[in-house]
Protein backbone atom coordinates (compact mmCIF):
# COMPACT_ATOMS: atom_id res chain seq x y z
CA UNK A 1 0.00 0.00 0.00
CA UNK A 2 1.50 3.31 -1.02
CA UNK A 3 1.66 6.21 1.59
CA UNK A 4 -0.34 9.18 0.93
CA UNK A 5 -0.87 12.32 2.92
CA UNK A 6 -3.75 14.44 3.67
CA UNK A 7 -3.98 17.84 2.33
CA UNK A 8 -5.83 21.16 4.66
CA UNK A 9 -8.72 20.39 1.46
CA UNK A 10 -8.85 17.04 3.02
CA UNK A 11 -7.66 15.29 -0.38
CA UNK A 12 -4.32 13.02 -0.38
CA UNK A 13 -1.84 13.55 -1.94
CA UNK A 14 0.70 9.74 -2.94
CA UNK A 15 3.98 10.34 -0.84
CA UNK A 16 6.40 9.06 -4.21
CA UNK A 17 5.28 11.15 -7.06
CA UNK A 18 6.91 11.15 -10.60
CA UNK A 19 8.84 14.40 -11.63
CA UNK A 20 8.86 15.41 -15.43
CA UNK A 21 11.02 17.95 -16.20
CA UNK A 22 13.69 17.93 -19.18
CA UNK A 23 13.76 15.26 -21.78
CA UNK A 24 10.06 16.18 -23.10
CA UNK A 25 10.52 13.34 -25.89
CA UNK A 26 11.12 11.01 -23.52
CA UNK A 27 8.25 11.70 -21.22
CA UNK A 28 5.19 10.03 -22.59
CA UNK A 29 7.21 6.73 -22.38
CA UNK A 30 8.26 7.19 -19.23
CA UNK A 31 5.25 8.33 -17.46
CA UNK A 32 3.35 5.42 -19.05
CA UNK A 33 6.05 3.49 -17.33
CA UNK A 34 5.87 5.14 -13.63
CA UNK A 35 1.71 4.39 -14.08
CA UNK A 36 2.41 0.73 -14.65
CA UNK A 37 5.22 0.77 -11.49
CA UNK A 38 2.53 2.03 -9.82
CA UNK A 39 2.76 5.77 -9.38
CA UNK A 40 -0.55 7.47 -9.30
CA UNK A 41 1.27 11.35 -8.48
CA UNK A 42 2.51 12.92 -11.13
CA UNK A 43 4.26 16.52 -11.71
CA UNK A 44 4.57 18.53 -14.46
CA UNK A 45 4.48 22.62 -15.15
CA UNK A 46 4.08 24.41 -18.26
CA UNK A 47 7.52 25.76 -18.75
CA UNK A 48 8.37 21.97 -18.90
CA UNK A 49 6.94 21.43 -22.15
CA UNK A 50 5.54 18.61 -21.04
CA UNK A 51 2.48 18.32 -20.64
CA UNK A 52 1.24 17.23 -23.83
CA UNK A 53 3.26 14.24 -23.21
CA UNK A 54 1.90 13.31 -19.61
CA UNK A 55 -1.40 13.91 -21.47
CA UNK A 56 -0.47 11.13 -23.26
CA UNK A 57 0.38 9.03 -21.06
CA UNK A 58 -2.93 9.45 -18.78
CA UNK A 59 -4.88 9.00 -22.10
CA UNK A 60 -2.96 5.14 -22.88
CA UNK A 61 -2.33 4.34 -19.06
CA UNK A 62 -5.97 2.82 -18.58
CA UNK A 63 -5.69 3.69 -14.66
CA UNK A 64 -8.77 5.94 -13.83
CA UNK A 65 -8.54 9.75 -13.76
CA UNK A 66 -9.06 9.82 -10.08
CA UNK A 67 -7.08 7.49 -9.03
CA UNK A 68 -4.21 10.18 -10.38
CA UNK A 69 -3.17 13.16 -8.74
CA UNK A 70 -1.30 15.53 -11.36
CA UNK A 71 -0.28 18.99 -10.81
CA UNK A 72 0.91 21.93 -13.06
CA UNK A 73 2.47 25.05 -12.58
CA UNK A 74 1.65 28.33 -13.46
CA UNK A 75 4.73 30.05 -15.42
CA UNK A 76 5.88 33.82 -14.66
CA UNK A 77 4.60 35.28 -17.37
CA UNK A 78 1.16 34.64 -16.68
CA UNK A 79 0.65 36.42 -13.22
CA UNK A 80 -1.62 38.95 -14.27
CA UNK A 81 -4.53 37.89 -12.43
CA UNK A 82 -6.33 38.36 -15.74
CA UNK A 83 -4.01 35.69 -17.30
CA UNK A 84 -4.33 33.26 -14.69
CA UNK A 85 -7.02 30.78 -15.54
CA UNK A 86 -6.61 31.16 -19.24
CA UNK A 87 -3.00 30.09 -18.60
CA UNK A 88 -4.96 26.71 -16.48
CA UNK A 89 -6.95 26.29 -19.31
CA UNK A 90 -4.24 26.16 -21.93
CA UNK A 91 -2.31 23.50 -19.46
CA UNK A 92 -5.79 21.88 -19.45
CA UNK A 93 -6.14 21.50 -22.91
CA UNK A 94 -2.23 19.94 -23.00
CA UNK A 95 -3.10 17.73 -20.64
CA UNK A 96 -5.87 16.31 -22.17
CA UNK A 97 -7.91 17.11 -18.75
CA UNK A 98 -10.94 18.39 -17.21
CA UNK A 99 -9.03 19.45 -13.99
CA UNK A 100 -5.83 19.09 -12.01
CA UNK A 101 -5.40 17.97 -8.43
CA UNK A 102 -3.15 21.28 -7.94
CA UNK A 103 -2.06 24.06 -9.47
CA UNK A 104 1.11 25.49 -7.93
CA UNK A 105 2.06 29.32 -8.74
CA UNK A 106 5.95 28.31 -9.89
CA UNK A 107 7.82 31.08 -8.60
CA UNK A 108 6.88 34.60 -7.21
CA UNK A 109 8.06 36.85 -9.79
CA UNK A 110 6.23 38.75 -12.47
CA UNK A 111 7.49 38.62 -16.24
CA UNK A 112 5.89 40.72 -18.86
CA UNK A 113 2.51 39.40 -20.18
CA UNK A 114 2.55 37.42 -23.54
CA UNK A 115 3.52 34.23 -24.93
CA UNK A 116 7.15 34.49 -24.99
CA UNK A 117 8.52 32.39 -21.85
CA UNK A 118 11.20 34.22 -20.97
CA UNK A 119 10.60 37.80 -21.89
CA UNK A 120 13.75 39.74 -22.67
CA UNK A 121 15.19 43.33 -24.05
CA UNK A 122 18.92 43.68 -24.26
CA UNK A 123 19.27 40.17 -22.77
CA UNK A 124 17.07 41.16 -19.78
CA UNK A 125 14.16 39.85 -18.55
CA UNK A 126 10.94 42.03 -18.83
CA UNK A 127 9.40 42.15 -15.15
CA UNK A 128 6.36 43.82 -14.58
CA UNK A 129 5.25 45.15 -10.92
CA UNK A 130 2.37 42.50 -9.99
CA UNK A 131 2.20 41.65 -6.02
CA UNK A 132 1.98 37.69 -5.71
CA UNK A 133 -0.84 38.12 -3.83
CA UNK A 134 -2.96 39.31 -6.41
CA UNK A 135 -2.01 36.51 -8.78
CA UNK A 136 -2.84 33.56 -5.81
CA UNK A 137 -6.09 35.45 -5.34
CA UNK A 138 -6.73 35.05 -9.36
CA UNK A 139 -5.70 31.03 -8.15
CA UNK A 140 -7.79 31.06 -5.65
CA UNK A 141 -10.88 31.56 -7.98
CA UNK A 142 -10.18 28.84 -10.07
CA UNK A 143 -11.00 26.56 -7.12
CA UNK A 144 -14.62 27.51 -7.56
CA UNK A 145 -14.74 26.46 -11.49
CA UNK A 146 -13.94 23.15 -10.29
CA UNK A 147 -10.35 23.12 -12.80
CA UNK A 148 -8.10 22.56 -9.79
CA UNK A 149 -8.91 20.79 -6.66
CA UNK A 150 -6.09 22.53 -4.87
CA UNK A 151 -3.58 25.95 -5.05
CA UNK A 152 -0.31 26.27 -3.14
CA UNK A 153 2.79 27.89 -4.22
CA UNK A 154 6.81 26.87 -5.26
CA UNK A 155 10.35 28.66 -4.44
CA UNK A 156 8.58 30.64 -1.77
CA UNK A 157 10.36 32.13 1.52
CA UNK A 158 8.74 32.26 4.90
CA UNK A 159 7.75 36.38 4.24
CA UNK A 160 5.81 35.44 1.05
CA UNK A 161 4.07 32.67 2.41
CA UNK A 162 3.12 34.64 5.56
CA UNK A 163 1.85 37.31 3.27
CA UNK A 164 -0.41 35.34 0.93
CA UNK A 165 -2.08 33.50 4.49
CA UNK A 166 -2.55 37.43 5.86
CA UNK A 167 -3.90 38.72 2.39
CA UNK A 168 -5.56 35.45 0.69
CA UNK A 169 -8.42 33.46 1.79
CA UNK A 170 -7.22 30.11 0.67
CA UNK A 171 -3.95 28.58 2.83
CA UNK A 172 -1.71 27.54 0.13
CA UNK A 173 -2.26 23.56 -0.28
CA UNK A 174 1.03 22.90 -0.89
CA UNK A 175 4.66 24.31 -1.09
CA UNK A 176 7.06 22.78 -3.53
CA UNK A 177 10.67 23.22 -2.79
CA UNK A 178 14.16 22.13 -3.50
CA UNK A 179 14.65 19.66 -0.37
CA UNK A 180 16.32 16.85 0.57
CA UNK A 181 19.66 15.73 3.05
CA UNK A 182 22.11 18.39 1.79
CA UNK A 183 19.39 21.14 2.44
CA UNK A 184 17.26 20.32 4.99
CA UNK A 185 15.36 23.60 5.73
CA UNK A 186 13.92 21.49 8.98
CA UNK A 187 12.65 25.02 10.81
CA UNK A 188 10.75 26.44 7.28
CA UNK A 189 9.20 22.78 6.92
CA UNK A 190 8.11 22.32 10.57
CA UNK A 191 6.69 25.89 10.18
CA UNK A 192 4.82 25.00 7.00
CA UNK A 193 3.34 22.26 8.59
CA UNK A 194 2.47 24.13 11.83
CA UNK A 195 0.55 26.12 8.84
CA UNK A 196 -1.30 23.64 7.33
CA UNK A 197 0.90 23.56 4.43
CA UNK A 198 1.92 19.93 2.71
CA UNK A 199 5.96 19.98 2.09
CA UNK A 200 6.50 18.47 -1.33
CA UNK A 201 10.40 17.87 -2.04
CA UNK A 202 11.71 18.79 -5.67
CA UNK A 203 15.54 17.81 -6.67
CA UNK A 204 15.15 14.95 -4.05
CA UNK A 205 18.32 13.68 -4.77
CA UNK A 206 20.11 17.13 -4.41
CA UNK A 207 22.70 17.11 -7.68
CA UNK A 208 21.87 14.18 -9.34
CA UNK A 209 20.70 16.21 -12.36
CA UNK A 210 23.33 17.15 -14.23
CA UNK A 211 22.10 20.62 -15.09
CA UNK A 212 23.00 21.11 -10.98
CA UNK A 213 25.90 19.57 -10.97
CA UNK A 214 27.91 20.69 -13.53
CA UNK A 215 27.45 23.94 -11.40
CA UNK A 216 28.22 22.35 -7.92
CA UNK A 217 31.54 20.74 -8.78
CA UNK A 218 31.68 18.13 -6.00
CA UNK A 219 29.86 14.28 -5.65
CA UNK A 220 26.42 13.44 -5.94
CA UNK A 221 24.31 13.43 -2.39
CA UNK A 222 23.10 10.19 -3.44
CA UNK A 223 26.89 8.44 -3.27
CA UNK A 224 27.23 9.54 0.53
CA UNK A 225 28.59 6.41 2.54
CA UNK A 226 26.34 7.16 5.43
CA UNK A 227 22.92 6.99 3.14
CA UNK A 228 24.32 3.72 2.08
CA UNK A 229 24.87 2.23 5.48
CA UNK A 230 21.74 3.50 6.63
CA UNK A 231 19.68 1.62 4.05
CA UNK A 232 21.35 -1.87 4.51
CA UNK A 233 19.35 -2.89 7.59
CA UNK A 234 16.27 -2.50 5.57
CA UNK A 235 17.76 -3.47 2.52
CA UNK A 236 17.41 -0.09 0.41
CA UNK A 237 19.50 2.08 -1.64
CA UNK A 238 21.20 5.31 -0.55
CA UNK A 239 18.52 7.33 -3.36
CA UNK A 240 15.92 5.18 -1.42
CA UNK A 241 16.63 6.30 1.63
CA UNK A 242 16.84 9.77 0.63
CA UNK A 243 13.41 9.69 -0.45
CA UNK A 244 12.23 7.53 2.73
CA UNK A 245 14.02 10.85 5.17
CA UNK A 246 11.08 12.82 3.18
CA UNK A 247 8.36 10.73 3.42
CA UNK A 248 9.37 10.14 7.30
CA UNK A 249 8.65 13.42 7.69
CA UNK A 250 5.59 13.58 6.08
CA UNK A 251 6.40 15.09 3.24
CA UNK A 252 6.09 14.10 -0.50
CA UNK A 253 8.82 13.27 -2.95
CA UNK A 254 9.68 13.94 -6.72
CA UNK A 255 12.11 11.80 -8.12
CA UNK A 256 12.64 11.45 -11.78
CA UNK A 257 14.07 9.12 -14.49
CA UNK A 258 14.13 7.71 -17.38
CA UNK A 259 14.89 4.28 -16.85
CA UNK A 260 12.38 1.78 -16.00
CA UNK A 261 14.63 -0.17 -13.18
CA UNK A 262 15.36 3.30 -11.76
CA UNK A 263 11.76 4.38 -12.22
CA UNK A 264 10.45 1.33 -10.17
CA UNK A 265 13.29 1.26 -7.79
CA UNK A 266 12.47 4.76 -6.64
CA UNK A 267 8.98 4.11 -5.76
CA UNK A 268 10.17 1.63 -3.48
CA UNK A 269 11.41 4.72 -1.53
CA UNK A 270 8.20 4.57 0.12
CA UNK A 271 9.26 3.77 3.72
CA UNK A 272 9.66 5.03 7.35
CA UNK A 273 13.30 5.33 8.91
CA UNK A 274 13.38 4.89 12.57
CA UNK A 275 13.93 8.18 14.75
CA UNK A 276 18.19 7.17 14.85
CA UNK A 277 18.63 7.23 11.06
CA UNK A 278 16.63 10.33 10.87
CA UNK A 279 18.85 12.10 13.57
CA UNK A 280 22.02 10.96 11.83
CA UNK A 281 20.88 12.11 8.35
CA UNK A 282 20.53 15.14 10.47
CA UNK A 283 24.28 15.48 10.63
CA UNK A 284 24.28 15.76 6.55
CA UNK A 285 22.78 18.62 6.17
CA UNK A 286 25.17 21.26 3.94
CA UNK A 287 22.77 23.97 3.68
CA UNK A 288 23.48 23.29 -0.27
CA UNK A 289 20.90 24.82 -2.80
CA UNK A 290 21.38 23.70 -6.59
CA UNK A 291 18.17 25.32 -7.61
CA UNK A 292 18.56 28.96 -7.12
CA UNK A 293 17.25 31.45 -9.85
CA UNK A 294 18.24 34.52 -8.23
CA UNK A 295 19.88 37.30 -10.16
CA UNK A 296 18.64 34.93 -13.41
CA UNK A 297 15.44 35.71 -13.04
CA UNK A 298 15.23 39.10 -12.27
CA UNK A 299 15.24 39.24 -8.17
CA UNK A 300 16.61 37.12 -4.96
CA UNK A 301 14.96 34.26 -3.85
CA UNK A 302 14.62 32.53 -0.84
CA UNK A 303 15.87 35.08 1.51
CA UNK A 304 16.44 34.03 4.85
CA UNK A 305 15.94 30.33 3.97
CA UNK A 306 18.84 28.82 5.65
CA UNK A 307 21.41 28.49 2.86
CA UNK A 308 21.40 32.74 2.54
CA UNK A 309 22.44 32.41 6.11
CA UNK A 310 26.08 31.57 5.17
Amino acid sequence: MHTKFKLNTGAEIPAIGFGTWQDEHAQEEAVLEAIKAGYRHIDTARIYGTEKAVGEAIKKCGVPRKELFITTKLWNNKHHPDDVEEALQSSLDDLGLEYVDLYLMHWPVSWKRGDQSFPKANGQLLMIDIDIVDTYKAMEKLLKTGKTKAIGVSNCSKAEIERLIEKASVVPAVHQMECHPWLQQRVFTKWLREKGIHVTHYSPFGNQNAFYGMKAGFGKLIEEPILAEIGKPYDKSAAQVTLAWGVTQGHSVLPKSKTPSRIKSNLEGDFKLCPPDMEEIDGLNRKLRFNDSSGEFGRDFFEVLEDKKG
